[in-house]
C-alpha cells in the first residue's frame, strides 16, 4: 500500500482545489477555497509546506509560480479509506458499509442501488477456466 504523510484539514482542501482546478497559482487556489477564504499568506505557506511534503510542485514564471499536483487523487483517496478501514473498522469494508447503512438509515432499496452502483465499477470478471494461468499447458 502506498503511503502518504498526514494532510491537516487546511491541506486536503488546498490539494482538493488543486486536484479540481489542475494547475493554479495561489491567487487562483484562494479564489476557489471555501468561505470564509483564508489569507492569501495562509494559502501560500500552505502550498510551500503541501511541496515539502512532496503532495505538490511547482513551475516558476519570474517571481512567482504555477502549482500542480504530484500525488494522484485517486491515489490518495485509496490510502485515505484504507487508513479509515484499517484504524476504525478493523480493515473491514462490510463493517464500514454496515456501519455507514445504520448512520445514515439507509433502506433496502437504497442498499440494492449502493451495491449496483459499485458492481458497474468493478470490471468484468471471467469464467473461462481457459484464461486461467494455472491451466496452461506446461
Amino acid at each position: 500500500m502506498q503511503s502518504f504523510p498526514e494532510l491537516t484539514r487546511a491541506e486536503e482542501q488546498v490539494m482538493q482545489v488543486l486536484w479540481q482546478r489542475g494547475p493554479s497559482f495561489v491567487k487562483e487556489v484562494l479564489a476557489d477555497m471555501p468561505a470564509p477564504p483564508p489569507a492569501y499568506n495562509t494559502v501560500s505557506t500552505i502550498i510551500r509546506i503541501l511541496e515539502q511534503k512532496g503532495f505538490v510542485g511547482h513551475e516558476a514564471f519570474g517571481r512567482t509560480h504555477r502549482y500542480h499536483a504530484l500525488i494522484a487523487q485517486d491515489d490518495y483517496r485509496r490510502f485515505s479509506l484504507r487508513k479509515l478501514l484499517g484504524g476504525h473498522f478493523g480493515g473491514s469494508f462490510s463493517r464500514l458499509l454496515s456501519f455507514f447503512a445504520k448512520e445514515e438509515d439507509l433502506d433496502a432499496k437504497q442498499l440494492e442501488e449502493l451495491l449496483r452502483h459499485a458492481q458497474q465499477d468493478l470490471p468484468p470478471t471471467t469464467n473461462n477456466p481457459a484464461s486461467d494461468d494455472n491451466s496452461r499447458p506446461t
